[in-house]
């Protein structure tokens, strides 16, 4: 048990192998061969755990049982991780020629887990940096006895936190904060056998959270059903090895665009499940609005977005993805989701609906990629009797903890938020019931300020300073886009 990582220790562990990157690679790429390796590596050093298991069980009779009934994953022989470290030239040809052996020998689920790094360039990886890597990973062992699963997987948690806080917008495109995340989860209360579904799923957290909660309230879960779907195929990857690492082996991760392809079909139409939780990509341009317009699974049932924002788009579809007894989400949103005008009529549409069961605005820098405000929306499909035609408020703009530069929830601030949504309750100056009829006279605005009253706030909307600079900014860049395509299209004579 000597070799027994602390969690600290792993986690040096795991950011020292960064740390031998930053001369050859930019921040930006180091999860493209940090995440594999890892991976690698604990594929290999649990396959020789289990074959010492079963050597002591079975004995001579080791040869009559299959290799899938005695190891997680199967490591084809010649491409162990023990065989790639005695390579002294080519390092890189050898990673990938055992990346492939091991995908092709596990079946679908890791199809394409390894990525596509760019491993034979020399240029970028020569050999001798590659060496050091794996000597650096062959320095602790990674099995189950030395390190379980819970904590790996917080090892891995801690390394996409660092990749984002190190590299900016590129790592952070699929790191949402776990704090809010924890926030989400607990509102929505998975239980066991449930079905859990992130449409933009990055590397998983969402799910893990889920399966955390379980696993801390002492509920079974490992028959929680897992879905989710990812753009971005090394993200895909990211998540998918996230999952095996926490232990999760049941679940479904697929590389595609949700809004164009929607991965997961049953009959004709969108898979609906218990829990759908999700951090969608802010305001996207470049997605396809005329296909959505007559979208043949009717996400459109609220109307169709602006081209500029896609936001409601992937509301609709959260929506529509709902089981209609069960079904609950909890969807983290930027504040102009709530007020934003070019949406009224399809928010209108939302609160006759009375899928909106309550909206919750958090603190500051709680939202990746943007220091605006965020939201979270929580909707249901089939609302408590008491709860239904109302929509309740919670402003927990101030129930935020900022230390060393980083914004995070406390358990306190979780437990304040969750209590008051589970009790629907008004509590003066942090949060409101409003009825759907008050809301449309609102014109359909969900704008917290609206109903919950604050010293200094009055019942005005209020619109943040840095969310009314984002909505500058944003209106600005598409008013340059029109002038410019319009000053292409003219004589240059008459400009």
């Amino acid at each position: 048990m000597a070799d027994r990582m602390t969690i600290d220790e792993l986690k040096s562990y795991l950011w020292q192998s960064a740390v031998l990157l930053r001369t050859n690679i930019d921040a930006g790429a180091y999860k493209q061969y940090i995440f594999p390796l890892m991976f690698f590596k604990r594929i290999c050093d649990v396959y020789d755990e289990e074959t010492e298991k079963a050597i002591a069980e079975y004995g001579d009779d080791i040869d009559l049982y299959p290799e899938e009934e005695l190891h997680t994953f199967i490591v084809p022989k010649g491409h162990h991780w023990n065989d790639v470290r005695q390579v002294t030239e080519d390092v890189g040809r050898a990673i990938v020629t055992a990346f492939k052996e091991i995908e092709k020998a596990n079946g679908e689920k890791m199809t394409g887990i390894f990525g596509d790094g760019a491993w034979t360039n020399k240029n970028r990886l020569p050999d001798r940096l590659l060496k050091d890597l794996l000597e650096h990973f062959s320095s602790r062992s990674l099995s189950l006895t030395n390190c379980p699963e819970d904590e790996l997987g917080n090892g891995y948690e801690y390394l996409i936190k660092q990749f984002a806080d190190d590299s900016g917008h590129t790592a952070q495109e699929f790191y949402t904060n776990r704090t809010v995340v924890h926030l989400m989860t607990e509102i929505l209360q998975p239980q066991s056998g449930e079905s859990v579904y992130d449409p933009t799923c990055g590397s998983a957290g969402m799910l893990i959270s889920c399966i955390a909660h379980l696993k801390a309230n002492g509920q079974e879960w490992r028959n929680i059903q897992a879905y989710g779907q990812e753009i971005n195929q090394l993200t895909c990857a990211i998540g998918r090895m996230n999952l095996f690492l926490h232990g999760v082996e049941d679940f479904h991760i697929v590389n595609d665009d949700t809004l164009k392809n929607p991965a997961f079909i049953e009959r004709g139409q969108l898979q609906q499940f218990d829990i759908v939780l999700a951090n969608p990509p802010y305001s996207i341009k470049q997605w396809d609005r005329g296909a959505f317009e007559n979208d043949k699974y009717g996400r459109n049932f609220l109307g169709t977005p602006p081209q500029g924002r896609a936001d409601f788009a992937f509301f609709q579809h959260i929506l529509k993805s709902m089981k209609p007894g069960t079904g609950r989400c909890a969807i983290l949103f930027p504040h102009g989701i709530l007020f934003r005008g070019e949406e009224t009529d399809m928010r209108k549409k939302l609160v006759e609906s009375d899928l909106v069961e309550c909206v919750i605005g958090i603190g500051k820098n709680l939202f990746f990629n943007s220091p605006m405000d965020a939201c979270i929306v929580i909707c249901r499909t089939n609302k408590p009797i008491d709860r239904r035609g109302k929509v309740l408020f919670i402003n927990a703009r101030n129930e935020v903890t900022r230390k060393n530069a980083e914004s995070y929830l406390e358990d306190t601030h979780i437990e304040k938020i969750a209590s008051v949504y589970h009790q629907f309750k008004v509590v003066d100056g942090f949060s409101a019931i409003a009825d759907n009829e008050a809301i449309l006279r609102n014109d359909g605005k969900l704008s917290i300020a609206l109903y919950v009253t604050n010293a200094g706030d009055g019942d005005q909307e209020k619109q943040s300073f840095d969310d009314a600079i984002a909505e500058w900014m944003t209106g600005y860049a598409e008013m340059r886009e029109t002038y410019d395509a319009l000053c292409n299209m003219l004589p240059e004579e008459s400009i």
